[in-house]
């Protein structure tokens, strides 16, 4: 199943284009977006890219969008040391507004329905209590903690892992109407 545009309640998941990797590149270089909980990466448009040019089949960048198209955020997916990962960070003005909690449980149903996979993943900083609610929220479970693993401004940081098995899942929370198809 190939989706262009995955509709949520308050905000859908449109796949970034090539055409649009200039403001890709906005969003991953912009110091409010992640803020203070991932690293100043800081990559020229050329660099993302060659990243794109390179994504396997199991990869897919994501921008988050309100209703009126405003672009807010990203999500994406990909397979790391064999488990189906997750990663995602919105503008700071996006936040506490429930998109992340949305944004996470319609990839988490898209990847469930699309793929014949047990296991979604994800990583956050052990400071990042926001972000942690917001996998709690979309049905993960906190497994443990990586120390030391992520260098972040400077500073080496603990990340936390959670997963969602799928009979976690048991069923579509907004996409159900993937499930149809």
């Amino acid at each position: 199943m190939v989706v262009q545009l995955l509709e949520g309640k308050r905000v859908n998941l449109r796949i970034v284009e090539e055409e649009e990797l200039g403001v890709f590149a906005e969003f991953l270089n912009d110091p409010t977006v992640g803020s203070e909980y991932m690293p100043i990466l800081q990559q020229p448009k050329s660099a993302i890219k060659q990243r794109y040019e390179r994504l396997s089949p199991d990869e897919k960048w994501f921008f988050v969008e309100e209703k009126n198209s405003n672009i807010v955020g990203w999500i994406s997916h990909s397979v790391i040391g064999g488990h189906m990962t997750i990663e995602y960070a919105l503008a700071q003005t996006a936040r506490n507004r429930g998109y992340g909690t949305e944004a996470v449980m319609m990839m988490v149903d898209y990847l469930f329905l699309s793929r014949n996979i047990r296991r979604i993943q994800a990583e956050v900083l052990s400071v990042n209590v926001a972000s942690q609610r917001v996998l709690e929220k979309a049905g993960f479970t906190r497994e443990g903690i990586k120390r030391k693993s992520s260098f972040v401004k400077g500073l080496w940081q603990d990340d936390v892992v959670f997963s969602i098995l799928r009979e976690e899942w048991a069923k579509p929370k907004i996409l159900a109407h993937l499930a149809l198809q």
